[in-house]
């Protein structure tokens, strides 16, 4: 399971240093409009201190953590919508990725220019999601086109249809995003094929200075962008420091993160909530062999989840062997979890858990 994140933003506002910093990679990073042509993709292992507990304990010949995916998309400029800058090529990659990673300029220096020539969080956000908002209701209204004389005729489908519709355009219209206005699982459904920009899960990324790493709750810039985006959707850091950070070995991350006062990285925080942004999880297989990482979205039943393995595991699904990690952490070994009566049995209508270590039975 491959979910992908998109990083946009508007032209230097830290974009593709920050794409370098979480995959390691060189993209370049110019302190002018447009440095990022065609999207640049990296995959990244998911941080999670629970495999590193579960490979002390059996030293596995393999350990295969689960990964991400992160899209630097190029930088946004206003009239994108009707294919100022890049603004078509913008557009159509950011449909293609399952959420957005919204990056905000919230720091102060002359030396890097801005493409509005000052530094405004609200003004930047609300560019880009304007944007956003108008490349939909294009999308919308031509639905609406194509499915009205359906509608007029009495098509229960398409009545439904149309009504969704409507209520997305009344809502996009008063510059709100389709994420907001609370749709249900069915109705996400019926519109799924639109791929509407808005409706994607957003999270936003507000790049301080390096020195309010500790303290950018008083930063002026970063709390502008709180009252406007909520304190759930927002995670600050310095992308500069984030970038040196990934440049050192791990003894050497470890050391100055301690250095900086922090508990863990920016980059570790901010690819856990992109996870999380999309209602990840994560379960384990766990053997000398190979101790595994493997994502699922909450709500899956434990057959799903096998066939995220192989597609033979969930069509020949029998039950599912759950130990919990806390148990096995604790008593130490799969054994001592039986012997102590805490090794579960699951059947097809098991929900998965995060952090269940699994042993898939099946017969195909």
């Amino acid at each position: 399971m491959n979910l992908s994140t998109g990083i946009v933003g508007l032209p230097n506002v830290g974009k593709s240093t920050l794409f370098n910093a979480i995959t390691n990679s060189t993209v370049e990073a110019a302190n002018y409009p447009f440095a990022t042509i065609e999207p640049n993709v990296g995959i990244v292992n998911v941080p999670d201190k629970r495999m590193k507990v579960l490979t002390s304990m059996i030293e596995p010949d393999s350990v295969v953590y689960t990964t991400f995916k992160f899209v630097d998309i190029a930088g946004l400029v206003k009239g994108a919508s009707k294919g100022e800058g890049l603004g078509n090529k913008f557009l159509q990659n950011i449909r293609e990725v399952d959420s957005i990673c919204h990056v905000v300029r919230c720091f102060d220096n002359d030396d890097i220019t801005h493409v509005h020539n000052s530094v405004d969080p609200i003004r930047d956000v609300e560019v880009i999601n304007l944007e956003l908002i108008l490349a939909d209701l294009d999308v919308l209204n031509n639905r609406i086109e194509k499915i009205a004389k359906k509608a007029q005729s009495g098509n229960k489908e398409s009545i439904k249809e149309k009504e969704i519709c409507d209520r997305l355009i009344n809502h996009l219209t008063n510059n709100k995003l389709a994420n907001t206005l609370g749709l249900t699982e069915e109705e996400k459904l019926i519109i799924k094929s639109y791929n509407l920009l808005t409706l994607k899960p957003m999270l936003y990324v507000a790049n301080i200075d390096e020195n309010d790493i500790t303290t950018y709750e008083s930063n002026k810039h970063y709390q502008a962008l709180k009252n406007l985006v909520g304190e759930k959707n927002i995670i600050a850091l310095s992308v500069k420091i984030e970038y040196e950070i990934s440049q050192l070995d791990e003894a050497s991350k470890e050391e100055f993160i301690k250095e900086l006062n922090l508990s863990s990285s920016g980059l570790d925080k901010l690819i856990f909530s992109s996870y999380k942004l999309l209602n990840l999880s994560t379960f384990f297989t766990y053997g000398k062999k190979e101790v595994r990482a493997w994502t699922f979205v909450n709500g899956m039943f434990a057959p799903e989840c096998a066939g995220i393995i192989h597609t033979d595991f969930q069509r020949g699904f029998i039950k599912a062997e759950i130990i919990k990690y806390d148990d096995l952490v604790a008593l130490k070994s799969e054994q001592a979890v039986k012997d102590a009566g805490k090794l579960k049995l699951a059947g097809k209508d098991y929900i998965m858990q995060d952090g269940d270590i699994c042993n898939f039975k099946f017969n195909v």
